[in-house]
């Protein structure tokens, strides 16, 4: 019996049509725009001017807390500006654009080094930061931060998230198919910046070739103890919280953290970035992007310079035509209406989705029935028909004792309203504004 997680989840359509489609190279663009903050915590500060020439893998913005991540440029070429720009929702943003001229490398990238050099745990760590490597599953958490486990706190063993649960996203089984071998060193490396000598790799049953594969090469892994867990097909499996429920049956308690079970969760693209980072000394400048969709005439997997603007991604692979009703960045259960298409690729651009008008147009919300069905689909066990009732009332503060901040926002709930009620935006406003009671409190 396939493991999954114990509480709530949904079945959606995966609709993985990209998924046959080869990694392919995609064509530089005439010019990029690399926003400043592509992470959760402070954004970068810019050590470029306009004017100044750069190569591939240069540093342009550093990294300005303990929570942030360097920047590095995608591209060689001139620097035309530094200022804000708006990035794919239309917020403006500090970026660096870079005119492009060329495609030549900073000279410390080792392109085509593969041996695995002898680190302790601080220099990989350290060689992770200097690369600018976050978490590529969508959070965009700096991975050397997640890396510097707290004091008072164990790592003892790290799980790698090759689940990609969203519908439509196919960009991390493509890496698992086509870069096994440099995605397992970097899972070795990862090890070792934790000191644990046992990792998981949690793969969903929808892909089974990536299961084999990884399977076999890691029964045949010198070094730490690598096991592939093949997991029943159920959203989200990929979330932290459940991913660690399902592959070694812990539970994260409301309000705390996965290493408070001994987890580190890291996903697969990420693996292969500290590889890079480590063995290549190459920064993070460029990722694989799933751009897919029922309107789109060829749905493919894209490895694609950060700064690229969306639109060259999708003209690439055929074009919007007017069915088109709603482009998305990322999957449709957690990803976010994209309302600028010149925004840009970032590190956590995992996938651009066309969807259909017929597909996302927004129902009009009815009633609350009391079915109970948004209760029995949270992976969190949330009440989400009582918060949301909570909040429309303005009574926020009150929802606190509903643990609002647990929601981890992948949709379960709205998808499974009959009344078609946008239960996710109301526990997100609650969610947002408990945090900020809880904050002041703390001050």
């Amino acid at each position: 019996m396939l493991k999954t997680f114990k509480i709530g989840g949904i079945h959606p359509n995966d609709n993985k049509i990209s998924k046959g489609a080869p990694i392919e190279a995609m064509p530089l663009p005439e010019k990029v725009i690399i926003p400043l903050s592509q992470h959760i915590g402070a954004p970068a500060q810019p050590c470029v001017a306009k004017g100044d020439k750069v190569k591939v893998g240069d540093l342009i913005g550093t990294a300005s807390g303990f929570v942030s991540s360097n920047i590095h440029s995608s591209v060689s070429g001139t620097v035309v500006a530094v200022d804000a720009q708006p990035d794919a929702s239309g917020v403006r943003k500090p970026s660096v654009t870079i005119a492009v001229e060329g495609d030549e490398w900073n000279e410390n990238i080792l392109r085509d080094a593969t041996e695995l050099p002898d680190l302790d745990a601080k220099a990989i760590i350290d060689a992770v930061a200097v690369a600018g490597v976050v978490g590529m599953g969508g959070a965009t958490f700096p991975t050397q931060v997640k890396l510097s486990v707290p004091p008072g706190k164990k790592a003892e063993f790290l799980i790698i998230n090759g689940v990609e649960c969203e519908p439509y996203l196919t960009a991390d089984h493509r890496v698992m198919l086509e870069r096994p071998d440099e995605l397992l060193t970097g899972v070795e490396l990862l090890c070792r910046a934790l000191s644990v000598d046992k990792a998981f790799i949690g793969i969903e049953n929808n892909k089974p070739d990536a299961i084999r594969l990884l399977g076999e090469k890691a029964a045949a892994h010198k070094g730490v103890s690598i096991e592939v867990v093949p997991l029943k097909v159920q959203y989200p499996q990929g979330g932290e919280k459940q991913l660690i429920d399902a592959v070694v049956g812990r539970q994260v308690p409301s309000g705390a953290l996965p290493i408070d079970t001994g987890a580190v969760v890291q996903n697969a693209g990420t693996a292969l970035a500290v590889y890079e980072a480590v063995v290549k000394r190459k920064p993070l400048f460029e990722r694989v992007v799933t751009v897919t969709g029922k309107p789109l005439a060829s749905p493919r997997n894209l490895l694609v310079r950060v700064g690229t603007p969306l639109r060259a991604l999708i003209d690439y692979c055929g074009g919007m035509n007017e069915s088109v009703g709603k482009a998305i960045g990322g999957g449709p259960m957690m990803g976010r209406a994209i309302c600028n298409l010149d925004g840009s690729v970032t590190k956590g651009t995992s996938g651009v989705l066309l969807m259909d008008a017929s597909e996302s147009t927004r129902s009009e919300a009815g009633p609350c029935i009391r079915c109970g069905k948004c209760v029995s689909v949270c992976p969190m066990g949330l009440e989400p028909y009582l918060i949301n009732a909570m909040t429309k009332k303005g009574r926020i503060a009150e929802t606190e004792s509903l643990h609002p901040y647990d929601c981890i926002e992948c949709g379960s709930c709205s998808f499974t309203c009959p009344a078609r009620i946008p239960l996710l935006d109301y526990i997100r406003l609650a969610k947002t504004e408990v945090m900020k009671i809880m904050r002041a409190r703390k001050s």
